[in-house]
């Protein structure tokens, strides 16, 4: 297969459009299973009773949050490099979505902290860096629709997206490098202690997650490209 063949926005155009459905069809299906696994199969535990049952939106949403700024982020230095008109509006595309799943993430912390911690809010490393995080994503939108001219929106917007980046080692190391409240990783490449209901209810919810961005994104950046691509002859033979 000829990647490079969809490099183009017009072949893009007609694939996005079939694999959309498909990617929101698969979330549905994965997100069902992972509620009901979350919800009704996982045991409750020990220590923090029923509210620790929050982790099964808020934590695929604070992975998402960190996983699609870092896609972004490749798609803006791809835009950057290589001046392909394709990744800035992927780039675009995924913003709104990571701006959702780490405002899901802060949200349905702030319920879970209040019960444990006693307050919706502390100025914890973890906590604070995931809302700096919060605010790149503001900024990427907000700077990539403040030019006239959209590409050069797109390029200011893609060098935040790098600076940005350095947001991420922080927060993901934020509970080793400070004494914060927040708890450490539950997941990791060592393994896990945590029962297999559990684990398999979280990454059900997390593969939900992945495949609805994907939808998201291909049904967003088809609205950017029909945008951007409007004055040619193949949008308006459509």
């Amino acid at each position: 297969m000829n990647f490079f063949y969809f490099a183009s926005p017009s072949t893009f155009y007609r694939l996005a459009g079939i694999l959309a459905p498909w990617c929101f069809a698969v979330a549905a299906i994965l997100g069902a299973a992972g509620l009901y696994v979350g919800l009704v199969q996982a045991p409750t535990d020990a220590q923090q009773g029923e509210v620790y049952r929050v982790i099964f939106i808020h934590v695929p949403a604070a992975w998402m949050s960190m996983f699609l700024y870092f896609v972004m982020a490749c798609y803006g230095a791809m835009s950057l490099t290589f001046n392909t008109r394709l990744a800035a509006m992927m780039a675009r595309a995924l913003a709104p979505t990571g701006a959702m799943f780490t405002f899901v993430a802060l949200w349905t912390g702030a319920f879970w902290g209040r019960p444990t911690w006693g307050a919706y809010w502390v100025w914890d490393a973890r906590l604070t860096s995931e809302l700096v995080l919060l605010f790149l994503y503001f900024g990427f939108i907000a700077l990539g629709n403040a030019f006239e001219d959209p590409r050069r929106g797109d390029r200011a917007a893609a060098l935040l997206a790098l600076i940005g980046v350095v947001n991420l080692p922080i927060i993901y190391f934020s509970v080793l490098w400070w004494n914060t409240l927040h708890q450490g990783s539950s997941v990791s490449f060592k393994g896990t202690s945590m029962h297999v209901s559990m684990l398999t209810g979280m990454l059900l919810m997390a593969f939900a997650f992945w495949s609805y961005s994907i939808g998201t994104a291909l049904a967003r950046v088809r609205t950017i490209i029909l945008e951007r691509e409007r004055r040619t002859r193949w949008v308006r033979a459509l």
